[in-house]
């Protein structure tokens, strides 16, 4: 059984997939099939082996990974839970208790439209490895178009990873923007709704907006600027939960869909967006998207859209 925090690495996800294929198989055969030296074929076959999803040997067979995986994905669904708590239990004390700005303390107090904005680009110009970021609809600061400090810090070998609310991708110019940062590098998913705005640099400082989205509009925006601490750790441990969740959002080197897997289409499809909306971003008509998306069935060897979007995930479309 897997422990909570290991995962299947790559090579791991394509030697069980290739076994499921071939329903049963030795380190030779997996060896030869998979175009790999026989010692990594042992290797991987043992680990699956220790990690359940295996039996056998020399001939190893697969097993089902629902058997295997399911008591993980609970132990990180309690685990996400509990973080959320955290961050709860935390922001409402430092909320009871912080009312002024102090360079010592490990929570400053951000206040204003303007102050937010420049301490989001001030976070963005003093990265040096990893930009973390939950973008939630209707932008209180900074909305994608403004944010001309990803570019040059994508340049200079900072990563980006980033979750948006499917509701702002739909948002005229928001989506252009994303895909523009796709193709520079940043790794964007999606995901139906975020609980929080947050964004993270180099895993040392957050900014966290304070006030909740139903107070907007009733005075300057509020935020925290968050140094090391439990508080840190716990929004981090938020981000990577909803990161597994999210849904990964790609596209091609010109924009368009990309005509070998329909990968763009697909990961928009399996983020949820309607025909309708998918065909806006495609600049296709509905019925267009309707018919890749039957090709896409047939080629899954599935008759309904649930079987699809159960098999990109099983398949690996979407890696």
């Amino acid at each position: 059984m897997l422990d909570e925090t290991e995962l299947l690495e790559p090579a791991e996800q394509r030697a069980y997939r290739l076994l499921v294929r071939l329903s049963a198989a030795g380190v030779d055969e997996l060896a030869d099939s998979a175009a790999i030296p026989v010692p990594e074929a042992r290797r991987l076959l043992e680990s699956l082996r220790t990690k359940g999803l295996v039996r056998g040997g020399p001939v190893f067979e697969p097993l089902p990974p629902d058997l295997a995986l399911g008591d993980t994905l609970s132990r990180r669904q309690r685990s996400l839970d509990t973080a959320r708590q955290i961050v709860a239990g935390l922001s409402e004390e430092y909320r009871a208790t912080t009312r002024r700005r102090r360079a010592d303390h490990l929570v400053e107090i951000v206040v204003g439209a303007a102050a937010l904005r420049e301490r989001l680009r001030d976070l963005q110009d003093g990265a040096q490895e990893e930009i973390l970021w939950f973008c939630r609809a209707n932008p209180i600061a900074m909305s994608g178009p403004d944010n001309t400090e990803e570019n040059p810090a994508l340049e200079r070998g900072v990563r980006y990873r980033a979750i948006y609310e499917r509701a702002l991708l739909e948002m005229p110019g928001e989506l252009d923007s994303i895909a523009d940062g796709v193709r520079r590098g940043e790794e964007a998913r999606v995901i139906d709704v975020l609980p929080v705005r947050l964004a993270v640099a180099d895993r040392a400082i957050a900014i966290c907006p304070l006030v909740p989205d139903r107070e907007l509009g009733l005075g300057e925006p509020t935020a925290a600027l968050i140094r090391r601490s439990e508080l840190l750790d716990a929004l981090l441990a938020l981000f990577e939960g909803y990161w597994d969740r999210a849904s990964p959002l790609l596209v091609d080197a010109e924009g368009g869909t990309l005509d070998e897997s329909e990968r763009f289409l697909l990961s928009l499809f399996v983020a949820g967006f309607p025909d309708k909306s998918i065909a806006s971003q495609l600049g296709v008509s509905r019925r267009t998207v309707q018919r890749r998306l039957e090709r896409l069935m047939a080629a899954a060897g599935v008759d309904t859209r649930t079987g699809l979007a159960y098999q990109a995930g099983r398949r690996g479309w979407l890696d």
